[in-house]
């Protein structure tokens, strides 16, 4: 390790501080893609099961400012739980093995209960992990969806964990020159992931190959086309 960086942690050590980040904000912004404990799940903890939190660091690491770890519940409140850290941390000298912590239920991302209890199952969840193409703009630019369809899926590699869907999605082209069409960049990633982006066709997701559809923003309706009637 450089001075520099022995230096870096050694102030840390001695005056840096953590933070426990809100999950919640997250889930909001990736309802489809981010997932966590039930409330009957988190309701059912006991002391000396374990939780996961994710952990700041201030200030930041080199590496990273933020760590996923496990903490041992020791109490639990109406006014807040407290555990102790269960994990060395790899880069937060701030905190080690055995640091207490407080904390709130709402900072639960995680958990695994003591022993072979199983606690309640989760409730039944759809998941959108199949891959589809979709124009980057949607994921990264808010554009909203416009134009998909569904074709026969060719793009699963041997391997792959989650298989192409066939769905190709292109965001708003109405007021777009075929040039800057042409040169819009593409992904091939979760179908949640641009759920998170624009839900808007979460209805017509389980609809055959050869579907077509067209946003009509006037309506907000998709209308099918010709190739779908």
């Amino acid at each position: 390790m450089r001075l520099n960086d022995r230096l870096h942690n050694l102030l840390r050590r001695l005056f840096g501080s953590w933070s426990i980040d809100d999950p919640r904000p997250i889930q909001a912004g990736a309802p489809y893609t981010y997932f966590l404990p039930s409330a009957e799940r988190i309701d059912a903890l006991r002391p000396d099961d374990l939780v996961k939190l994710v952990i700041r660091s201030h200030p930041p690491g080199r590496e990273w400012d933020a760590e996923r770890m496990w903490v041992e519940v020791k109490s639990i409140a109406p006014d807040g739980w407290t555990g102790i850290l269960a994990n060395t941390p790899s880069d937060m000298p701030q905190l080690r093995e055995g640091s207490m912590l407080a904390f709130q239920s709402f900072h639960i991302i995680d958990l695994i209960y003591d022993g072979d209890r199983q606690g309640p199952a989760e409730p039944p969840r759809r998941a959108y992990w199949d891959r589809c193409m979709v124009d980057r703009c949607v994921l990264d630019d808010n554009v909203p969806v416009y134009y998909l369809y569904r074709e026969q899926p060719d793009m699963t590699e041997e391997g792959d964990s989650d298989p192409d869907s066939g769905w190709r999605i292109r965001g708003d082209y109405r007021d777009l020159s075929d040039e800057r069409l042409d040169a819009r960049k593409a992904d091939y990633i979760a179908i949640g992931k641009v759920l998170n982006a624009d839900d808007s066709w979460l209805h017509l997701i389980d609809s055959p190959i050869g579907s077509a559809w067209l946003r009509n923003f006037e309506t907000g309706e998709y209308e099918p086309l010709e190739e779908n009637e």
